[in-house]
């Protein structure tokens, strides 16, 4: 989320500039529960805010996070509601007036955009609605991007499964085919599948039936259904899936499914 978040925060403080007519908006994100990191900005600045890590509960983005809510001051350096921890930093830059509002994501704050005045000014009323409106849009265009990523794996899971049953059900066609040279392609064709050779020499060679047996292992098929594929005995089958565990050094078939992926002897 770190990088559309950040993307996000950088357009939203643009338009507040835009939009409201500070001289200065700025923003950060959310670190953990201890700190804020000021990083983004639109508008004139000295850089005595880049980069500063305002701690959980302290100056106006701290106290915006604390409280989750937003927040305003006439005077950042003489206001009795936030701590003055930063006052020093925030005179460097010129800024009085103030106002911050909380990126909100699952009811917790992962972000603050600011916008403030180098004068004691009241902050108005639209200088307060665009605040509200770009934090809001921050959050929608983040939950957006996660029910994409989301999408994006659920697509992907899908293919690699199919993938896996595809390679399985060739390793159960050349293992019982009684054409030899017909064998002989499908075999190629699965070690087309795998593609991760360095990988797989930090590891003993499996034998073609231990592939085969893996495969559909990989499928979640349990041994008799592994037995009834290959036209060979439960017995045989557990014998084939403790030589491959063994050699993928593993402690179980699902382990040894995930090791033999990630070695890329099965895809």
């Amino acid at each position: 989320m770190g990088d559309a978040l950040s993307g996000s925060v950088v357009a939203a403080l643009r338009r507040i500039k835009r939009d409201s007519g500070v001289p200065l908006a700025f923003g950060g994100v959310v670190l953990g529960p201890r700190a804020l990191r000021l990083d983004h900005f639109a508008g004139d600045t000295v850089g005595a805010l880049n980069g500063v890590s305002v701690d959980i509960g302290h100056g106006l983005g701290g106290k915006v996070v604390a409280v989750n809510r937003p927040m305003v001051v006439d005077d950042y350096l003489k206001t009795p509601r936030i701590t003055h921890r930063y006052n020093t930093i925030i005179a460097r830059e010129g800024l009085r007036a103030m106002a911050a509002a909380p990126v909100i994501v699952d009811r917790k704050p992962v972000a603050v955009l600011y916008g403030a005045l180098r004068a004691a000014d009241p902050i108005g009323g639209r200088t307060l609605d665009v605040l509200a409106m770009e934090a809001r849009a921050v959050e929608q265009e983040i939950v957006a991007a996660r029910i994409r990523m989301e999408a994006s794996a659920d697509r992907a899971d899908a293919a690699g499964d199919s993938v896996a049953a595809a390679y399985a059900r060739l390793r159960v066609l050349a293992a019982t085919s009684g054409d030899r040279r017909l064998a002989e392609e499908l075999d190629r064709i699965t070690d087309e599948l795998t593609s991760n050779p360095v990988s797989a020499q930090a590891f003993p060679s499996l034998t073609s039936r231990e592939q085969d047996v893996l495969s559909l292992a990989a499928l979640g098929y349990p041994n008799a259904r592994i037995a009834a594929e290959l036209g060979i005995t439960v017995e045989t089958t557990k014998g084939y899936v403790k030589a491959a565990m063994r050699k993928l050094d593993a402690a179980t078939r699902f382990e040894a499914v995930v090791t033999a992926r990630r070695a890329g002897l099965l895809p």
